[in-house]
Protein backbone atom coordinates (compact mmCIF):
# COMPACT_ATOMS: atom_id res chain seq x y z
CA UNK A 1 0.00 0.00 0.00
CA UNK A 2 2.53 1.94 1.08
CA UNK A 3 4.60 1.80 -2.36
CA UNK A 4 1.47 2.32 -4.10
CA UNK A 5 0.63 5.50 -2.43
CA UNK A 6 4.58 6.65 -3.39
CA UNK A 7 3.80 5.81 -7.16
CA UNK A 8 0.89 7.94 -6.96
CA UNK A 9 2.67 10.63 -5.36
CA UNK A 10 5.18 10.56 -7.83
CA UNK A 11 2.53 10.29 -10.75
CA UNK A 12 0.35 13.41 -9.58
CA UNK A 13 4.45 15.29 -9.00
CA UNK A 14 5.27 14.58 -12.49
CA UNK A 15 2.06 16.13 -13.90
CA UNK A 16 1.76 19.00 -11.75
CA UNK A 17 5.21 20.06 -13.29
CA UNK A 18 4.21 19.04 -16.85
CA UNK A 19 1.75 21.71 -16.28
CA UNK A 20 3.99 24.56 -15.02
CA UNK A 21 2.18 23.99 -11.52
CA UNK A 22 3.98 23.72 -7.81
CA UNK A 23 3.66 21.44 -5.27
CA UNK A 24 4.28 18.66 -3.21
CA UNK A 25 2.77 15.71 -4.27
CA UNK A 26 -0.83 14.58 -3.89
CA UNK A 27 -1.45 16.75 -1.30
CA UNK A 28 -0.68 20.22 -3.33
CA UNK A 29 -3.46 20.27 -5.07
CA UNK A 30 -5.46 19.62 -1.89
CA UNK A 31 -3.83 22.21 -0.02
CA UNK A 32 -3.97 24.80 -2.79
CA UNK A 33 -7.60 24.63 -3.42
CA UNK A 34 -8.10 24.95 0.41
CA UNK A 35 -6.02 27.86 0.50
CA UNK A 36 -7.92 29.27 -2.20
CA UNK A 37 -11.32 28.92 -0.32
CA UNK A 38 -9.92 29.84 2.82
CA UNK A 39 -8.57 33.18 1.21
CA UNK A 40 -12.39 33.58 -0.57
CA UNK A 41 -13.48 33.26 3.22
CA UNK A 42 -11.31 35.81 4.55
CA UNK A 43 -12.62 38.11 2.16
CA UNK A 44 -16.34 38.05 2.93
CA UNK A 45 -15.76 37.87 6.59
CA UNK A 46 -13.76 40.94 6.33
CA UNK A 47 -16.12 42.24 4.38
CA UNK A 48 -19.02 41.51 6.70
CA UNK A 49 -17.02 42.37 9.73
CA UNK A 50 -16.20 45.93 8.01
CA UNK A 51 -19.43 46.48 6.98
CA UNK A 52 -20.51 45.63 10.76
CA UNK A 53 -17.68 47.85 12.14
CA UNK A 54 -18.75 50.76 9.51
CA UNK A 55 -22.14 50.25 10.73
CA UNK A 56 -21.60 50.63 14.27
CA UNK A 57 -19.61 53.56 13.71
CA UNK A 58 -22.31 55.17 12.16
CA UNK A 59 -24.78 54.14 14.34
CA UNK A 60 -22.03 55.36 17.89
CA UNK A 61 -21.48 58.84 15.56
CA UNK A 62 -25.58 59.02 15.21
CA UNK A 63 -26.20 58.50 18.61
CA UNK A 64 -23.72 61.65 20.01
CA UNK A 65 -24.96 63.65 17.22
CA UNK A 66 -28.09 63.02 18.48
CA UNK A 67 -27.64 63.46 22.07
CA UNK A 68 -25.84 66.58 20.88
CA UNK A 69 -28.90 67.87 19.23
CA UNK A 70 -30.78 67.17 22.15
CA UNK A 71 -28.67 68.92 24.59
CA UNK A 72 -28.43 71.73 22.23
CA UNK A 73 -32.33 71.65 21.97
CA UNK A 74 -32.89 71.48 25.91
CA UNK A 75 -30.45 74.33 26.25
CA UNK A 76 -32.25 76.71 23.85
CA UNK A 77 -35.51 75.71 25.11
CA UNK A 78 -33.95 77.13 28.89
CA UNK A 79 -32.92 80.52 27.12
CA UNK A 80 -36.46 80.94 26.13
CA UNK A 81 -37.91 80.29 29.58
CA UNK A 82 -39.07 83.11 31.93
CA UNK A 83 -35.85 83.81 34.24
CA UNK A 84 -36.60 82.59 37.70
CA UNK A 85 -35.90 84.62 40.64
CA UNK A 86 -33.60 82.77 42.64
CA UNK A 87 -33.71 84.64 45.95
CA UNK A 88 -37.87 83.98 46.11
CA UNK A 89 -38.29 80.94 48.17
CA UNK A 90 -39.84 80.16 51.22
CA UNK A 91 -38.42 76.10 51.80
CA UNK A 92 -35.38 74.98 52.95
CA UNK A 93 -32.78 75.85 50.51
CA UNK A 94 -31.77 72.36 49.27
CA UNK A 95 -35.89 71.53 48.87
CA UNK A 96 -35.43 74.47 46.36
CA UNK A 97 -32.37 73.84 45.17
CA UNK A 98 -33.77 70.30 44.28
CA UNK A 99 -36.81 71.69 42.34
CA UNK A 100 -35.92 71.42 38.33
CA UNK A 101 -36.90 75.32 37.60
CA UNK A 102 -34.32 76.30 39.95
CA UNK A 103 -32.05 73.79 38.44
CA UNK A 104 -32.52 74.89 34.94
CA UNK A 105 -31.59 78.52 36.04
CA UNK A 106 -28.30 77.81 38.00
CA UNK A 107 -27.12 75.67 35.47
CA UNK A 108 -28.05 78.64 32.74
CA UNK A 109 -26.65 81.08 34.78
CA UNK A 110 -22.99 79.14 35.70
CA UNK A 111 -23.29 78.22 31.50
CA UNK A 112 -23.20 82.08 31.19
CA UNK A 113 -20.42 82.61 33.51
CA UNK A 114 -18.40 79.84 31.64
CA UNK A 115 -18.99 81.73 28.00
CA UNK A 116 -18.87 85.39 29.45
CA UNK A 117 -16.22 85.87 32.23
CA UNK A 118 -13.07 87.34 31.10
CA UNK A 119 -9.76 88.37 32.71
CA UNK A 120 -10.74 92.12 32.61
CA UNK A 121 -14.12 91.28 34.62
CA UNK A 122 -11.65 90.99 37.75
CA UNK A 123 -9.85 93.67 37.13
CA UNK A 124 -12.74 95.56 36.65
CA UNK A 125 -14.37 94.30 39.90
CA UNK A 126 -11.30 95.71 41.69
CA UNK A 127 -10.98 98.72 40.01
CA UNK A 128 -11.64 101.88 42.20
CA UNK A 129 -14.17 104.80 41.53
CA UNK A 130 -11.92 107.50 41.59
CA UNK A 131 -10.46 109.79 39.05
CA UNK A 132 -12.43 112.30 36.73
CA UNK A 133 -13.66 111.40 33.04
CA UNK A 134 -15.78 109.10 31.46
CA UNK A 135 -15.19 105.11 32.15
CA UNK A 136 -16.45 104.49 28.36
CA UNK A 137 -15.49 107.46 26.71
CA UNK A 138 -11.95 109.72 26.85
CA UNK A 139 -9.82 110.91 30.15
CA UNK A 140 -9.48 114.16 30.78
CA UNK A 141 -6.96 115.05 28.57
CA UNK A 142 -9.10 113.81 25.56
CA UNK A 143 -6.89 110.39 25.81
CA UNK A 144 -9.11 107.23 25.53
CA UNK A 145 -9.58 105.08 28.59
CA UNK A 146 -7.41 101.91 29.25
CA UNK A 147 -10.82 99.89 28.92
CA UNK A 148 -11.33 101.59 25.49
CA UNK A 149 -7.91 101.00 24.32
CA UNK A 150 -7.77 97.20 25.73
CA UNK A 151 -8.81 94.98 23.39
CA UNK A 152 -11.35 92.39 24.00
CA UNK A 153 -10.43 89.41 25.99
CA UNK A 154 -11.26 86.01 25.68
CA UNK A 155 -13.25 84.39 28.35
CA UNK A 156 -11.30 83.13 30.86
CA UNK A 157 -12.48 79.31 31.63
CA UNK A 158 -13.00 78.58 27.92
CA UNK A 159 -9.25 78.68 28.16
CA UNK A 160 -9.41 76.67 31.11
CA UNK A 161 -11.38 74.02 29.21
CA UNK A 162 -9.48 73.98 26.31
CA UNK A 163 -5.97 73.39 28.66
CA UNK A 164 -7.95 70.52 30.64
CA UNK A 165 -8.92 69.03 27.11
CA UNK A 166 -5.14 69.17 26.26
CA UNK A 167 -4.09 67.84 29.20
CA UNK A 168 -6.37 65.18 29.14
CA UNK A 169 -7.53 65.79 32.80
CA UNK A 170 -11.48 66.03 33.94
CA UNK A 171 -11.27 68.38 36.54
CA UNK A 172 -12.48 72.36 35.99
CA UNK A 173 -11.07 74.75 38.80
CA UNK A 174 -13.56 77.93 39.23
CA UNK A 175 -12.41 80.46 41.15
CA UNK A 176 -14.90 81.22 44.31
CA UNK A 177 -14.20 85.39 43.81
CA UNK A 178 -15.14 84.94 40.38
CA UNK A 179 -18.36 83.56 41.11
CA UNK A 180 -18.94 85.96 44.10
CA UNK A 181 -18.25 88.99 41.66
CA UNK A 182 -20.48 87.45 38.91
CA UNK A 183 -22.86 85.30 40.18
CA UNK A 184 -22.83 85.52 44.08
CA UNK A 185 -25.93 83.91 44.36
CA UNK A 186 -24.26 80.79 43.23
CA UNK A 187 -21.29 81.39 45.36
CA UNK A 188 -23.33 81.68 48.09
CA UNK A 189 -25.21 78.46 47.86
CA UNK A 190 -22.12 76.80 46.98
CA UNK A 191 -21.01 77.44 50.24
CA UNK A 192 -24.18 76.73 52.14
CA UNK A 193 -24.79 73.18 50.07
CA UNK A 194 -21.66 72.63 48.25
CA UNK A 195 -22.61 68.80 47.39
CA UNK A 196 -25.77 69.50 46.11
CA UNK A 197 -24.72 73.08 44.04
CA UNK A 198 -21.47 70.81 42.72
CA UNK A 199 -23.88 68.48 40.84
CA UNK A 200 -25.29 70.69 38.84
CA UNK A 201 -22.00 72.60 38.36
CA UNK A 202 -20.63 69.31 37.15
CA UNK A 203 -23.45 68.91 34.78
CA UNK A 204 -23.44 71.84 33.14
CA UNK A 205 -19.38 71.80 32.90
CA UNK A 206 -19.78 68.53 31.42
CA UNK A 207 -22.23 69.89 28.61
CA UNK A 208 -20.14 72.85 28.40
CA UNK A 209 -16.80 70.61 27.37
CA UNK A 210 -18.55 68.53 25.10
CA UNK A 211 -20.14 71.32 23.27
CA UNK A 212 -16.73 73.09 22.73
CA UNK A 213 -15.22 69.20 21.90
CA UNK A 214 -18.15 66.79 21.65
CA UNK A 215 -15.35 63.80 21.59
CA UNK A 216 -14.02 64.20 24.58
CA UNK A 217 -16.79 61.56 26.59
CA UNK A 218 -15.03 59.30 25.39
CA UNK A 219 -11.82 60.23 27.31
CA UNK A 220 -13.56 61.35 30.45
CA UNK A 221 -17.19 60.88 31.73
CA UNK A 222 -17.96 63.97 33.80
CA UNK A 223 -16.03 66.55 34.05
CA UNK A 224 -15.65 67.65 37.99
CA UNK A 225 -15.98 71.75 39.30
CA UNK A 226 -13.70 72.63 42.25
CA UNK A 227 -13.74 75.35 43.85
CA UNK A 228 -10.88 77.33 44.87
CA UNK A 229 -9.52 80.59 46.60
CA UNK A 230 -12.55 80.79 49.39
CA UNK A 231 -11.78 83.62 50.78
CA UNK A 232 -12.96 82.33 54.69
CA UNK A 233 -10.01 80.57 56.70
CA UNK A 234 -11.51 78.24 59.62
CA UNK A 235 -9.87 76.54 62.62
CA UNK A 236 -9.81 73.04 62.89
CA UNK A 237 -10.91 74.10 66.59
CA UNK A 238 -13.45 76.33 65.55
CA UNK A 239 -15.78 73.72 63.72
CA UNK A 240 -18.75 73.15 65.14
CA UNK A 241 -22.15 70.61 64.08
CA UNK A 242 -23.55 74.09 62.09
CA UNK A 243 -20.28 73.52 59.74
CA UNK A 244 -21.67 70.09 58.85
CA UNK A 245 -22.62 69.67 55.07
CA UNK A 246 -21.19 73.05 54.40
CA UNK A 247 -17.89 74.26 52.08
CA UNK A 248 -15.36 75.26 54.80
CA UNK A 249 -11.68 75.71 54.21
CA UNK A 250 -9.32 74.82 56.71
CA UNK A 251 -5.67 74.54 56.98
CA UNK A 252 -3.63 71.83 59.11
CA UNK A 253 -1.39 68.95 58.79
CA UNK A 254 -1.94 65.65 57.58
CA UNK A 255 -0.55 62.98 60.23
CA UNK A 256 -2.41 59.91 58.45
CA UNK A 257 -3.58 58.70 55.54
CA UNK A 258 -5.51 55.79 54.28
CA UNK A 259 -4.82 53.87 51.39
CA UNK A 260 -5.84 54.87 47.96
CA UNK A 261 -9.32 52.90 46.47
CA UNK A 262 -9.84 53.04 42.99
CA UNK A 263 -12.73 53.54 41.44
CA UNK A 264 -13.07 50.68 38.66
CA UNK A 265 -15.61 51.83 35.82
CA UNK A 266 -14.31 49.92 32.92
CA UNK A 267 -12.91 45.88 33.32
CA UNK A 268 -10.91 43.50 30.77
CA UNK A 269 -10.78 40.21 31.61
CA UNK A 270 -7.74 38.22 29.97
CA UNK A 271 -8.85 33.98 30.34
CA UNK A 272 -5.38 32.48 30.90
CA UNK A 273 -5.59 29.42 28.50
CA UNK A 274 -7.37 30.84 25.32
CA UNK A 275 -6.11 33.97 26.01
CA UNK A 276 -9.32 35.63 25.13
CA UNK A 277 -10.08 39.22 26.20
CA UNK A 278 -13.74 39.20 27.65
CA UNK A 279 -15.58 42.79 28.28
CA UNK A 280 -15.92 45.62 29.20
Amino acid sequence: RAAAEAELALREEEELRRRGGRGMGRSAGFYGALAEVEQDEDDDARAARRGVFSRRLDEEEQDLDDQLDEDMDDEERYENEEEVNLEAFDVPLREWIAQDRTRREVSRKFRNFLAQYTEDDGDDDGDGGGGGGDPDGGGEDGQPSNRRRRRKASPLYEQRIRAMCAANRSTLEVSYLHLMAKEPIIAIWIADAPRDMLDILNETATRYTLRMFPSYGSIADEIDVRVSDVPILDSLRDLRRSHLDCLVKVNGVVTRRSSVYPQLKMAYYDCIKCKYVLGP
